[in-house]
């Protein structure tokens, strides 16, 4: 997916990816540029700076947040106080304008391989249902839906420790990496998300709640 603003420079991208076999989209809507993208759930992302209504490093801290897509910074700017701070926020890359086209597409090639070598470790089955961890989704035959960072963690958590019961402490390590005080309303909003998103797809009441001990995925 293409996150730029310039026309041109968009038309040159998406040209050089389809003739060199990779599937194109061009963002269109920046004004709900997460929304969108969540939407497409692209296999990378090719992201500037400098777009309209949000910056690119916001967006890609918000982004962060909600799916882990490989995402390359592609941009005018060639500071490297930015350059540390995209890296800071998660971009996996970042290449300047104007850019070699072999050398970008050697980088994509390599981020796409390093995900695909990892590909068949983050997928999860789940009785009819794939999770596929690195894109953040669940998917029953042709119904598809993308999992927040938190419901990630939970849903994989779950799975990995089916037909047991999982305490509400283990699953606020688990998320939020610390044995402080988060409050159990925080958790149970989360765990109420999953449970509505699966039941999109047809898994209902799938996630038990044991009282006074977690949950458990039966």
């Amino acid at each position: 997916m293409i996150v730029e603003d310039d026309k041109a420079i968009c038309n040159e991208l998406a040209n050089l990816l389809e003739n060199n076999n990779y599937e194109a989209v061009i963002l269109k809507d920046f004004k709900n540029a997460l929304s969108e993208i969540l939407k497409v759930a692209p296999d990378l992302i090719l992201l500037d700076i400098n777009i309209p209504y949000i910056n690119g490093d916001i967006l890609l801290k918000k982004l962060r947040k909600e799916v882990n897509i490989p995402v390359i910074m592609v941009t005018s700017i060639t500071s490297e106080i930015n350059e540390a701070l995209s890296i800071s926020y998660g971009a996996d890359d970042y290449i300047t304008k104007p850019y070699n086209p072999n050398i970008l597409l050697l980088r994509i090639g390599a981020i796409l391989k390093r995900v695909n070598t990892n590909y068949n470790n983050n997928i999860l089955t789940y009785k009819n249902l794939k999770f596929d961890i690195t894109k953040g989704t669940i998917k029953n035959n042709d119904k598809e839906i993308i999992l927040t960072k938190n419901e990630i963690i939970i849903f994989s958590y779950l799975i990995n420790h089916q037909n047991k019961i999982v305490t509400r402490d283990e699953l606020i390590t688990a998320i939020w990496d610390t044995t402080d005080y988060i409050s159990d309303n925080t958790l149970t909003v989360n765990i109420n998300r999953l449970r509505n998103k699966l039941k999109e797809i047809g898994y209902e009441n799938i996630i038990d709640t044991r009282k006074g001990m977690g949950y458990i995925l039966l």
